[in-house]
């Protein structure tokens, strides 16, 4: 698991970063709002660990350009805000969860592992669209130009969708492994590169104005392309 850390606190950073290493969880820190949305968009997290006070862009405003662009990454927005107007506004903004400074580590790390044991189909379960088609989770449907329709196994539905809700990034296979199939799940390294393939045949089916990229020694990632 790999979480981002944005926070212009740097000795907080550093001991967030030191104790999730601890209990086996990779991060990268960032201390500037503009910053942290390029890396959102540009990487591929597990998590983002948001605080909404932030130099150049605020927390709900990454918040709200995150969702605005389908980028669908749990978000747990930190701040020292703790009145519940203000826990409301964040939850109603996109947040997954709302965390009150000063709190304890063992606090945050559940609601990590609480987020990370979420199933995918349970983050969003309305229709999600990009370029000329439309999915939909809870029917596992595909729609495409002119109407034409295919219906998806549950782990294509699966792999699709998490596609979808982090689109144009570089999706690092074990990310992909991790997400879809779950963290403690026992999968072949081929096994993902077949449903890629079927995934792919589905996207053709519709004529998807998509491309499922390869990033050689990296993963994979869903961008808009002319049909």
């Amino acid at each position: 698991m790999r979480i981002l850390i944005i926070e212009d606190d740097e000795k907080l950073c550093e001991s967030l970063q030191f104790q999730l290493k601890r209990e086996g969880i990779l991060s990268d820190t960032c201390s500037d709002g503009e910053d942290g949305l390029d890396m959102i968009r540009q990487q591929a997290h597990d998590l983002v660990l948001l605080d909404r006070m932030l130099p150049s862009l605020d927390g709900l405003t990454i918040l709200d350009r995150m969702r605005q662009e389908q980028i669908m990454t749990p978000v747990i927005l930190v701040t020292a805000l703790g009145d519940l107007n203000d826990k409301i506004t964040g939850l109603n903004s996109g947040a997954d969860d709302y965390l009150v400074k000063p709190y304890e580590f063992q606090e945050l790390l559940a609601r990590i592992r609480c987020i990370s044991r979420r199933p995918i189909g349970l983050e969003l379960s309305s229709e999600i669209s990009m370029g000329n088609i439309v999915y939909n989770p809870s029917l596992q449907q595909l729609t495409g130009r002119g109407g034409k329709q295919v219906l998806l196994s549950k782990r294509e539905g699966a792999l699709l969708e998490f596609f979808l809700r982090n689109p144009r990034q570089t999706l690092p296979r074990l990310t992909i492994l991790t997400r879809v199939w779950g963290p403690n799940a026992e999968v072949e390294e081929g096994n993902l590169d077949n449903y890629i393939h079927f995934v792919r045949r589905r996207l053709k089916a519709v004529n998807a104005a998509l491309t499922l990229k390869t990033i050689r020694g990296v993963g994979y990632c869903l961008e808009e392309s002319d049909v």
